[in-house]
């Protein structure tokens, strides 16, 4: 039960930092997503990512916040095996099916919805 209610409240951290910044500071979602995406990438870079993922399993490792951690941690282990080029041959490697799975999906939804004008 307290590993369900670290994931519980450090989910519903990440989301509450995100509905304030629609909130308070007036956020676009897009502006947000970016956000939340570098703070996960700079966290990861830092180490602290990571730890949080170990604490708090999906509740640190499902919100978007996540998908920045793993961009580092795919550059972070190219450059590591490769070198300054390892950085860009595995950027992706670990997100490229998420981003795949994105950009089919949307594309399947265009065809069958119009959007609002």
């Amino acid at each position: 039960m307290p590993q369900l209610l670290m994931v519980f409240v450090v989910g519903g951290v990440i989301c509450l930092i995100g509905q304030l910044m629609f909130d308070i500071w007036n956020l676009t979602p897009a502006h947000t997503m970016c956000v939340l995406v570098v703070a996960g990438a700079v966290l990861g870079g830092l180490g602290i990512y990571p730890l949080l993922v170990d604490w708090a399993g999906a509740g640190a490792s499902l919100p978007i916040s996540s998908f920045g951690n793993s961009l580092v941690e795919s550059a972070l282990s190219g450059a590591r095996e490769n070198g300054f080029w390892g950085i860009f041959n595995n950027l992706l490697k670990t997100t490229s099916a998420g981003i795949s799975a994105a950009i089919i999906w949307g594309f399947i939804a265009a065809l069958f919805f119009k959007p609002k004008s």
